[in-house]
């Protein structure tokens, strides 16, 4: 235990809570003077809600003394990615868009931490709508990584990063798409799950893709993310993807014992498919070195190429994105920001066949799992590659050129989490990713608890300095689309947009030209021949629950 109130863990903080030794209201006081000394310099926080949540550290202060503790969550303060609904507070996406969104209820998820005694600080930046990256053009400034201010926090799920990272909060809620837990998670060193599909409720959250959307736990441990799921999970009649099963007690699944357990390694990821950097493959190496020698059996494992299930995803979800916010795109796409057009307007060029090709692709993708599951308790492979870059290298068109690492958990479906596995050369976190069979969160939790308490990672910490604001690193703003696409395919795609509704201005139709080629090429990729009883994964089923 630090004797830093700020870094405590929620797992410190209960035990104290509970026997009295320390006072939630004390513990938010102590975070909202670091919040107001050092937010400025992170940009982790939208809204703040300080004087909520000391009137709720007040409530919860009486019942614990009165000996109506209510669990490890009483008395913790959380923050919420900008996505999730609280009653009263605004949800804005990041975007000027939603900004006088304001709920009148809470989200499923906001509302069980509220009912387990969480104290809620308030609502942390996000990428725009959870999507898109780092952008300078919208209503708030980007969040910015705690172990250096000029670097990237990793998204969609920033802010969170940032937050539980810097000892804002001890823990938040991210959602996950393409990684947007697990990407923050390991670029600012904390602990990030991907729950199960399913297993965590989905209502009241702003939707990206309904097919790959999932949200879970940030925090800086792993037992303090067992603690926030432990919470936050179970059944919600109002999202209609949600799983009705068993709830296990998590926190108990962490002995520590990973003896016996065969651990598949997926190292083409990071060897083959898109090769990682040396410090990367390095902190892979002594990753499989420790779990070895815990007791576990490491043992190489292929799964599809990256590029397979990024072709998948992207036109999945950004079909879906398309969808959900095709309104406000065709009527006034300017009021969103240029990293968020960059990405999401080239969805126009899929078809609702490639849509559909991408679905029954994603069947396969998901049989292929069956037969790795069962010869396997947990797969690991290397975390979203770090160190993370500085803000200034962000490029709008990697997104449609480059895999990552962290998608092809999205498409299969199962938990997975990153957590912190070394540290560069420059003091920038490194991260592994344990995944799992669906709804095999023990194990998963197992293991990465195991590895965490063998190794010394959660002794470090960033340093961030107040009285800075004058060195605040500058606004970055991209560089303009390099176009060169020809003349009768510039035609061709211009075309397709004004017939989707789009009104796009020069720049806005520069962005969707250079993205049109790599967009092409995906829906191409998925046009091999299937079977006609190749069904789409998200074939329809009738209800079952209730």
């Amino acid at each position: 235990m630090t004797d830093v109130l700020h870094y405590w863990t929620i797992a410190e903080v209960a035990r104290n809570l509970k026997t009295g030794t320390i006072s939630p209201v004390t513990l938010v006081e102590t975070l909202l003077d670091r919040i107001e000394a050092l937010n400025p310099h992170l940009d982790a926080f939208i809204t703040l809600t300080g004087a909520q949540a000391l009137d709720v550290a007040r409530q919860a202060e009486t019942e614990i003394l009165a000996g109506r503790y209510r669990g490890p969550m009483h008395g913790i303060p959380f923050g919420l990615k900008d996505i999730y609904d609280a009653a009263g507070t605004p949800t804005t996406g990041h975007s000027r868009i939603a900004k006088e969104n304001l709920p009148e209820c809470d989200a499923t998820t906001t509302a069980r931490l509220i009912a387990a005694g969480g104290i809620l600080m308030g609502k942390l930046s996000t990428h725009e709508f959870a999507h898109g990256g780092p952008s300078f053009d919208l209503p708030w400034p980007p969040a910015r990584n705690p172990w250096n201010r000029e670097h990237f926090t990793g998204g969609s799920s920033s802010g969170s990063g940032a937050a539980v990272a810097a000892g804002f909060v001890l823990g938040a809620l991210g959602s996950d798409t393409g990684g947007s837990i697990r990407n923050p998670a390991a670029l600012c060193g904390i602990v990030g799950l991907k729950p199960t599909y399913g297993l965590v409720s989905r209502y009241g959250v702003i939707p990206n893709s309904y097919t790959f959307d999932h949200c879970g736990p940030m925090t800086w441990t792993v037992e303090d993310c067992a603690i926030m799921l432990q919470a936050i999970a179970g059944y919600d009649p109002k999202d209609p993807a949600s799983a009705d099963v068993a709830i296990p007690d998590y926190r108990s699944e962490l002995t520590g014992d990973i003896r016996d357990l065969r651990i598949g390694v997926v190292r083409h990821f990071w060897e083959e498919d898109l090769p990682a950097n040396v410090e990367v493959q390095a902190a892979m190496d002594n990753s499989i070195d420790v779990l070895n020698g815990l007791g576990a059996t490491c043992e190489d494992v292929r799964m599809a190429s990256m590029q397979e299930y990024y072709d998948v995803k992207v036109v999945i979800a950004e079909s879906e994105l398309f969808s959900v916010h095709r309104e406000a795109l065709t009527d006034h796409p300017g009021e969103f920001g240029t990293d968020f057009l960059a990405r999401s307007l080239p969805a126009c060029l899929f078809t609702g066949a490639d849509y559909v090709e991408a679905q029954r692709r994603r069947r396969l993708l998901l049989a292929a799992m069956a037969p790795i599951y069962k010869s396997h308790d947990v797969l690991i492979t290397a975390g979203p590659y770090g160190p993370a870059p500085r803000l200034d290298a962000h490029n709008f068109i990697d997104f449609w050129r480059k895999p990552n690492i962290v998608t092809p958990f999205n498409v299969t479906g199962g938990p997975a989490l990153s957590l912190c596995n070394g540290f560069s050369e420059s003091g920038l976190p490194l991260a592994m990713q344990v995944v799992g069979r669906p709804f095999d969160e023990p194990t998963v939790l197992r293991v990465a608890d195991a590895y965490e308490k063998a190794t010394t990672w959660r002794g470090r910490r960033p340093v961030i300095e107040a009285g800075t604001n004058a060195n605040q690193p500058a606004p970055h703003t991209p560089a303009p689309p390099e176009v060169t696409l020809d003349a009768a395919t510039q035609d061709l795609v211009a075309g397709i947009a004004r017939r989707t509704g789009l009104k796009l201005d020069e720049t806005q139709l520069a962005h969707l030209y250079q993205a049109a080629p790599e967009a092409f090429a995906m829906a191409d990729r998925l046009r091999q021949p299937l079977a006609w009883s190749n069904e789409p994964a998200n074939t329809f089923r009738f209800p079952t629950n209730g």
